[in-house]
């Protein structure tokens, strides 16, 4: 399903996915570095909007219903040259028609790299 994909593209690998909580990783290396020789701003709300959008996923009826991503921000806390990040995702809020999930992206040391938080629509499906 990831096959193709930004997810695949970046590097990201899904470590754990449970009912309200996802955590993946993604290397900083060419793939997610801007110019400057540092971790993108936009590589890390690829990968907080992906944990986030996996596991909004996971909360809803996948027979009737599907997500999509309504809203972002990121704050960039600490920049990383090289390396993994890890990115945590855990539920806030799961109404009937939206979702908002905090994310937080640390490096190896566990210090904070990004904070994150997405609204998510949950959108019915046509049958």
């Amino acid at each position: 399903m990831i096959e193709n994909t930004l997810i695949a593209a970046l590097g990201m690998e899904i470590t754990y996915l449970e009912e309200g909580k996802v955590v993946a990783t993604m290397p900083v290396d060419e793939r997610t570095r801007q110019p400057f020789g540092i971790l993108h701003g936009g590589a890390s709300v690829a990968l907080a909007e992906t944990v986030a959008s996996l596991g909004a996923y996971e909360l809803v009826d996948k027979e009737t219903e599907a997500v999509a991503g309504l809203e972002i921000n990121a704050n960039h806390i600490r920049s990383k040259a090289e390396g993994i990040v890890t990115a945590v995702g855990t539920v806030l809020h799961r109404g009937r028609t939206t979702q908002v999930w905090d994310i937080k992206i640390t490096d190896e040391q566990d210090r904070l790299i990004c904070v994150s938080r997405c609204t998510m629509a949950v959108i019915k499906r046509n049958k």
